[in-house]
């Protein structure tokens, strides 16, 4: 029998009460209803200076950014609930993608990525719910070697999209990002059998 796919799972967000850390609860549970092991996380416990290549040069590589590589490195998947600020990507999902590209040289800078599997959710109060900033991510992703699944969902009005167990009030909302968790799953086991 093939081991279950292991997915990681985390925001572009640090609020406490974030949507898009909401909608990815619902992505989470359709890829382990697809029988994946997912590991969540919250990029508030991996902060992380903004990139620049000279404090890197002085400090080297942040620990923090070592335990991400390292994160990144033992899944094959990856489901990201990314929000969309000023019709584009948050300033902490561009950072995080660039400090785990950074290595000390002697592994390839693209080796967290490349090859990965990964699925785009979102989440915003906003008539679009967050789409805008999927274009950006999944352009961004796309050139760092992932392969991201077409499906994806944005959530709008997400402010009155949830009830009080965590799911989507619209049912077929609720199941279209569920569908972006297991998306993943299979194909990652096609993948990687």
């Amino acid at each position: 029998m093939a081991a279950a796919a292991r997915i990681l799972a985390f925001a572009g967000s640090a609020r406490v009460e974030s949507l898009n850390k909401k909608v990815l609860a619902v992505a989470v549970a359709g890829a382990r209803a697809a029988g994946a092991e997912v590991t969540l996380v919250d990029l508030r416990e991996y902060p992380l200076p903004i990139y620049d290549g000279d404090w890197e040069v002085e400090h080297g590589l942040p620990d923090v950014a070592r335990a991400l590589r390292g994160l990144f490195l033992e899944h094959r998947g990856l489901l990201i609930a990314a929000p969309e600020y000023n019709s584009s990507i948050t300033p902490l999902l561009k950072n995080t993608i660039d400090w785990v590209t950074r290595t000390d040289g002697a592994r390839p800078s693209l080796e967290c990525f490349e090859g990965k599997v990964a699925g785009l959710v979102s989440a915003g109060p906003g008539n679009f719910g967050g789409l805008r900033g999927l274009v950006h991510v999944r352009s961004i992703l796309g050139n760092i070697r992932v392969l991201v699944v077409p499906e994806q969902v944005a959530v709008p009005r997400a402010g009155e999209a949830f009830d009080e167990t965590g799911k989507l009030k619209d049912a077929r909302q609720n199941a279209a990002v569920e569908g972006v968790g297991a998306a993943v799953v299979r194909l990652v086991a096609k993948l990687y059998p």
